[in-house]
């Protein structure tokens, strides 16, 4: 019996053995990939200094960027926090002390954070919006920074993005999504459709504000990009509730975030304040590209 109780403890102490190796070198690959150094080709974008392309870009930040980076744009202290898996601060943006505007040395550091994911040294940035914001034109992006730039500086040191060992482990092996300098275009230029309201543009604008990282690729709803709340994403295609409301209500909605049938919509979850603040030709072309996409059942898991 002793003998069995001792093959049992050889056993068990070699599985434990093989999954410590296991977990350590899932983390060095995730640690690397964490790491790694990329580079890609500058854009060159051109800067504009005239006023109106920096109030342009003082409006796309406002309903693009405020929500995670706040109404100064001096960043969040736990914009994300999941325990276990780790913590993030969302950059501050300004030229204040911690700010990027010390960090960043050149426009074209701007862009390869905002385009490409990557910080000044080419390491990965966690900024979920690169998904949208990879696709922003070159002449929206160049409002964008133009309007960061004259951003008042506010001191506010924040620590960035700190993954523990078992967030690292769960990357590697799938379960939380990749960074997304491993998933955007990299386009070295990007241009818009003509601004009106259009298909075409409204597609523009739910491509650049979030709208499918909550939404889905086809609209039709999603799992909540946070992976500690579960939380489903309604459906925006004719296939949803979408399908009766009219413009107006659309627009409505956007302002007071509340639908048509009563329901108040959560900041938490739908930026609706953030969004309240386009234009209203902005929101008549997103409604107008929603009405026109393929209908699709809603999104179930």
């Amino acid at each position: 019996m002793k003998k069995v109780f001792k093959w049992i403890g050889i056993v068990v102490g070699s599985l434990v053995g093989l999954l410590l190796v296991a977990g350590a070198v899932l983390y060095l690959m995730g640690n690397s990939r964490m790491n790694k150094t990329y580079d890609f080709p500058p854009s060159n974008i051109a800067i504009p200094t005239d006023d109106a392309s920096i109030e342009f870009g003082r409006h796309r930040v406002e309903s693009l960027c405020a929500g995670c980076h706040g109404p100064d744009l001096s960043g969040i202290e736990n914009w994300f926090s999941a325990g276990p898996l780790g913590t993030i601060d969302s950059a501050n943006l300004t030229a204040g002390e911690g700010g990027v505007g010390q960090e960043f040395k050149s426009d074209e550091d701007y862009v390869r954070a905002i385009r490409h994911g990557i910080d000044p040294e080419g390491k990965p940035l966690f900024m979920p919006a690169v998904s949208s914001t990879s696709y922003l034109s070159d002449e929206d992006l160049g409002a964008i920074i133009a309007y960061v730039k004259t951003v008042p500086p506010v001191d506010h040191k924040t620590n960035g993005q700190n993954f523990t060992p078992l967030a690292k482990i769960l990357y590697v092996l799938g379960v939380l999504p990749q960074m997304p300098v491993e998933t955007v275009s990299h386009e070295t230029h990007v241009t818009a459709p003509e601004v009106g309201v259009s298909v075409e543009y409204g597609d523009y604008l739910v491509n650049t504000n979030d709208c499918r990282i909550c939404h889905g690729p086809e609209m039709n709803g999603g799992p909540f990009p946070d992976p500690t709340k579960t939380k489903i994403s309604p459906n925006l295609t004719p296939g949803g509730e979408l399908a009766f409301w009219t413009e107006e209500e659309f627009i409505n909605t956007m302002r007071t975030g509340i639908t048509p049938s009563g329901h108040e919509l959560d900041p938490e979850f739908m930026p609706w304040k953030d969004y309240g603040k386009m234009y209203d030709d902005e929101l008549k072309a997103i409604f107008l590209y929603l009405q026109s996409i393929p209908s699709q059942p809603q999104y179930t898991e």
